[in-house]
């Protein structure tokens, strides 16, 4: 180890003084150090695993820092603070240094913060879910038929104004760059330019204030290894360099939907995709815990179906005596039988099994994942009002659903469990907009109502799914919510 000094020469050495000695006996370098396993290192030289591991992990963050890979805080936080040298981050913090820390990215606009309780906060991951666009055709007079790119719900709007809201100072943004992965388009420069001339709190800062497009960084991920290997190594670089405080990655469901399509839907091919997501989970909290970051994903949606004939949730009443399945009568057997069949089929629901308010909640059992999904996708299919020609709740559930179109988003609960905050964001049709019925206007844009939605954040209440959500619209500077204003009022 006389070799460490030379390597590193500020290494804090007089932490490891009672294995250092051991070590050069042993003809332990520098070298041996990063190569070997921590076992054989202990074996050769007749130390403690744990401590011997702790010293290689303190070495490697050391070169990773005088490389760039690693903050130098970084270090000093989660090696040589642990051992004595730096000011740890205690336990032992009290409520309003915790709050002191919080730093979120607005959407500058106070109802929609208000809803995400202050913003997208630094250290979690964010799911911003909805459709995406659609193409309508429109006949005119000439028998000309004319294509229109109607947008979705506002997914790519959303995340747009995430990136350049990020760059502003405190309480509105981090001051710190940002980074945009796109695995189906290239980031769309004319709209961030068009967000900041539009937008009169964006357009009204002086050049050196303003956020500027050379400070998102853009990359693509065209299929799931290249994405893959961008977060594993590129994307640690890119945040220790710059200091980026935002990650957007548009869309996190597009390559494996395409994987999937290209393999067998076998279990084992489900079981890969499965350890997938769940690393990729773990890639990206890690990111956005070590590097004090925010990491807004958006995802895709299904169609979800109502069944044709859904059962009734069946439950098991026990019998105060057992029933009598031998008898000694010539029809014993069938008797037997038939008693068997009274025991095995259980007996119908109860006329009132649960409370009046959650009886239209849904159509399936309340422990299914069909019914538990009204309450963290975005999309419920419940509690509908029941009609007075409705004779039962799966009626009136089954309407909802038809008029409703609720949706699922992609990759399953496995990646539900992945995240800190579901924004789903809805787009419904507008039937009355130019008079009663209408649905027809000039671009067709105006046809639809976007809502958002917090199906659920660790941080904060949200809006849950049962409502109807925020209204809010696109407009030149990016998103706003849509403030119902008083009668009378123009």
């Amino acid at each position: 180890m006389t070799d460490l000094l030379h390597t590193l020469p500020n290494f804090p050495t007089k932490l490891y003084t009672h294995l250092i000695p051991s070590l050069e006996r042993k003809l332990i370098t520098t070298t041996d150090l990063l190569t070997l396993e921590p076992l054989e290192i202990a074996r050769r030289a007749q130390l403690p695993l744990l401590d011997v591991r702790r010293l290689t992990r303190h070495v490697l963050a050391r070169l990773q820092s005088q490389l760039g890979v690693l903050s130098e805080e970084r270090v000093l936080r989660e090696y040589e603070g642990y051992l004595g040298i730096a000011d740890t981050l205690s336990l032992s913090r009290n409520g309003s240094a915790i709050v002191t820390k919080w730093s979120v990215i607005s959407t500058l606009d106070p109802i929609l913060d208000s809803a995400l309780s202050g913003g997208i906060p630094t250290g979690y991951i964010t799911e911003v879910t909805g459709e995406r666009f659609s193409s309508l055709y429109s006949l005119h007079f000439d028998v000309v038929l004319t294509k229109h790119r109607l947008s979705g719900a506002g997914k790519t709007q959303f995340l747009l104004s995430l990136l350049i809201t990020a760059q502003l100072p405190p309480p509105y943004g981090l001051s710190r760059p940002t980074v945009y992965i796109s695995t189906e388009h290239p980031l769309p420069t004319p709209r961030l330019t068009q967000i900041l001339r539009t937008h009169t709190q964006l357009s009204s800062l002086t050049p050196l204030q303003k956020p500027s497009l050379s400070r998102i960084f853009s990359i693509q991920t065209p299929d799931l290894e290249s994405q893959d290997h961008i977060l594993a190594y590129q994307v640690p670089v890119l945040l220790a360099r710059h200091n980026a405080g935002l990650i957007v990655i548009d869309s996190i469901a597009a390559n494996y939907r395409a994987e999937r399509s290209s393999t067998s839907s076998s279990g084992a091919a489900l079981g890969l995709r499965t350890s997938q997501l769940l690393k990729l989970g773990h890639q990206l909290r890690s990111l956005a815990r070590e590097h004090d970051c925010a990491i807004v994903v958006s995802n895709q949606v299904a169609d979800r179906f109502s069944p044709t004939s859904p059962s009734p949730p069946q439950t098991r009443q026990t019998s105060a005596s057992p029933p009598h399945f031998l008898s000694s009568s010539p029809h014993g057997s069938s008797q037997g039988m038939q008693s068997l069949d009274a025991a095995i089929m259980p007996p119908p629901p109860p006329s009132n099994p649960l409370p009046q308010p959650y009886q239209s909640l849904s159509i399936y059992p309340p422990l299914t994942l069909d019914h538990q999904q009204n309450f963290f996708t975005g999309w419920s299919s419940g509690p509908p009002p029941r009609l007075h020609h409705e004779q039962t709740p799966q009626s009136a559930s089954q309407r909802y659903m038809q008029n409703q179109n609720p949706k699922t988003p992609a990759l399953g609960l496995v990646w539900t469990n992945q995240i800190a905050c579901r924004i789903a964001l809805v787009k419904k049709r507008n039937l009355g907009f130019g008079g009663e019925g209408s649905s027809s206007t000039g671009d067709g844009e105006r046809l639809w109502k976007r809502y958002m939605k917090i199906a659920f954040a660790s941080w904060g209440p949200g809006t849950g799914s049962m409502g109807k959500g925020i209204e809010f619209e696109i407009w030149g500077g990016g998103v706003r919510s849509l403030v119902m204003k008083p009668e009378g009022e123009e």
